[in-house]
Parts: C-alpha cells; structure tokens; sequence
C-alpha cells in the first residue's frame, strides 16, 4: 500500500513539475527561465526520490544548484567544470545501473547550455536535455515527467521559433 501512495506522490510532483516547466520555456526572458526551472526542479527531485531513482534525483538537486550558479556566474568555466565534477561524483556514488546513463545525459548538456550559451543555443541544449530527462522519466515510470519533458521540447522548439523570428525582424535588439 505505501508503494502505491509513493506512486501516486511521485506522479503527482511530475504533475506540478510540467506546470512549471511549461510556463519557464514559454518565457522569452532566461531570467524568467531560469527561476521558474528552479522550482520545477525541487518538484522532479521531490518525484525521482519518490521513484527511488538515486541517479536522477541527486543530478536533479544539482541541477537546483547549476541553475542558481549559472545565474551566478554566466560563462564561468571554472564553476561549470566544478559543477560537472559534482555531477560525477554524485552519479559514481548513486549508480544503480545503465537506466541512470540519461539523467547524466540530461545534466551534462544542460550544464554546458546553461554556462557557455544564451538564448537560442541555450534552449537547443535544453531541449536535448529534455529528451534525456524524457527518457529518463521514462524508465522510472513516470508519466507527469514524461508529459513534463515532452511538452517542454515542444514549448521550447515554439520558443526558438519564436526568438528566430524576433530576431529576423529586429536584428539591433539581439546585438
């Protein structure tokens, strides 16, 4: 019975996670962006616990910390390698088996997005992140994080469009 309540608080999380990730990738702002895929995280992490997937849930509490640091300290090389460090540690110590290699997938291009990138680039390595996370997700069983993941690749993809074309159309804005 307590796995069918862990379940159930599992998959609600994954539900309050695709809430906010679809109103973060719908923002055209990376600030806006980055804050709100700060508490979509706590969410996912809350949800990974939930599943008992170790791998993914440490990655994802990193992934709360990456984010605050790549506010922090855009471009930073020196804390993105730290981050990626962290994130190896954290996987060697979690490891479970091969179903975790996505989760390292997903954070590992979202930590060089965030640092190295803006804009555009950034959300193509987030949306490739996303479809690690999907897959992810997928493994744990988890269909609030699975629609979470999907749907934000598609709000993001419409987001890149969207950027594109504001950028076509005034091109002294994005200098």
């Amino acid at each position: 019975m307590l796995d069918s309540y862990s379940a159930l608080a599992g998959q609600f999380f994954g539900v309050i996670s695709l809430i906010l990730c679809l109103l973060a990738f719908a923002s055209k702002r990376d600030e806006r962006l980055m804050g709100l895929l700060l508490s979509a995280n706590v969410a996912f992490a809350l949800q990974f616990v939930l599943f008992e997937s170790w791998t993914a849930a440490a990655l994802t509490v990193l992934v709360i910390v990456r984010i605050a640091l790549a506010r922090r300290y855009p471009g930073s090389k020196g804390v993105m390698a730290g981050v990626l460090v962290a994130s190896g540690v954290a996987a060697l110590l979690t490891w479970q088996g091969w179903t975790d290699f996505p989760a390292i997938v997903a954070m590992t291009v979202g930590t060089v997005g965030m640092f190295l990138f803006h804009g555009i680039s950034m959300r193509i390595c987030l949306g490739l992140a996303a479809l690690s996370w999907f897959l992810s997700h997928a493994l744990v069983g988890s269909v609030g994080g699975m629609l979470a993941e999907a749907l934000v690749f598609v709000t993001n993809a419409i987001t890149i469009y969207r950027l594109e074309r504001a950028r076509r159309r005034y091109p002294q804005a994005f200098e």
